[in-house]
């Protein structure tokens, strides 16, 4: 069975201050039917215990890029959109994979109440932006949350469209020699995945691999 792509928004990298996100002030009306089905996906959570809040976070609303900057247009939209497939909806999340000083990567299973990848595998740290947030702040944000430490290094690699329709901006964290990471209640184990991801063990399912290569392609 094949693994589905991202689609290849912009590709970088980039340093972080050639990140340059603005705000529109309206924002985003789904459709009646987008609402319902939002409504359905935010139900199951509850049912099976998930915390998560509906309010609002980023949508990617346009974006330009070139070599030496990357331009993002956010609008707030509903959090639960991101629950719903469609590239319509734009919701837009921020993915920081982590790397240690000597090359390895850190992987976190995901616990099973959480709103994505429930029981999963996941690369680094992620979730959604916050309104009128700076996504780079986001992604610091995210890697502080989930795992106490800060990035010795951040570059941003890339923008993507996943299969389900959610944008993602990748960023890639590569952390000071001898830090320690301290998982929190949204992980139940971490692991530090050997530098080649040849050598990753086999919960590390395909669309992590699909990541490790487009971040050391």
């Amino acid at each position: 069975m094949n693994t589905p792509h991202p689609d290849i928004l912009a590709l970088g990298p980039w340093d972080p201050k050639m990140i340059q996100a603005s705000w529109l002030e309206s924002a985003y009306e789904p459709s009646e039917q987008a609402t319902a089905h939002a409504d359905v996906e935010l139900e199951k959570l509850r049912e099976r215990g998930s915390p998560s809040h509906d309010g609002l976070a980023a949508r990617l609303a346009d974006w330009s890029a070139d070599e030496q900057q990357l331009k993002l247009e956010l609008q707030p939209a509903r959090w639960a959109l991101r629950l719903v497939s469609g590239s319509e909806f734009g919701s837009l999340s921020v993915l920081c994979a982590v790397r240690s000083a000597d090359g390895r990567w850190l992987a976190g299973r995901r616990a099973a109440w959480v709103a994505s990848w429930a029981g999963r595998w996941a690369l680094g740290a992620g979730g959604a932006v916050e309104v009128n947030e700076d996504p780079i702040i986001a992604m610091r944000r995210e890697l502080e949350e989930e795992w106490s430490v800060e990035a010795a290094t951040l570059s941003i690699e890339a923008l993507v469209r996943a299969p389900t329709g959610m944008a993602l901006l990748i960023g890639l964290a590569t952390l000071a020699e001898g830090s320690e990471v301290t998982r929190d209640p949204e992980h139940d184990e971490h692991a530090w995945w050997p530098s080649n991801p040849a050598d990753w063990p086999a919960e590390a399912d395909d669309p992590l691999r699909v990541m490790a290569a487009l971040l050391t392609r």
